[in-house]
């Protein structure tokens, strides 16, 4: 089984910038298309950015111009750096990984988020 862990979340003012961290590990084949998300309280999760393992990135019209994805294959993490952070950046944000495993094969897996806070 595939473990996703989120790391970078923090307090910024906004303006200011993050840098998410997301490390795969676990029994893997293989990582297709990994992503970010979020989700406000109160809202639905809702796409951030994803990118395959090509490196062909697609952003939400939100985010686009601030916020960039990334991946190192080698080290099966993904990155989502945020500049210019906005008050509604706020948010849990998660990483998604579509991967294929060993056992039971391709599935998408889950972080269990981290906590992003942007003060006016």
């Amino acid at each position: 089984q595939v473990q996703l862990v989120e790391s970078g979340g923090g307090l910024v003012q906004a303006g200011g910038s993050l840098r998410l961290s997301c490390a795969a590990s676990g029994s893997i084949s293989r990582i297709n298309a990994m992503g970010w998300y979020r989700q406000a309280p109160g809202k639905q999760r809702e796409l951030v950015a994803t990118i395959t393992s090509g490196g062909s990135t697609n952003y939400a019209d939100s985010v686009k111009g601030r916020f960039t994805i990334s991946r190192d294959n080698a080290k099966n993490t993904v990155y989502l750096q945020m500049n210019s952070l906005k008050p509604e950046d706020t948010a849990v944000y998660y990483c998604n990984a579509d991967v294929s495993e060993t056992t039971p094969g391709r599935i998408y897996r889950w972080g269990q988020g981290t906590q992003v806070t942007v003060s006016s």
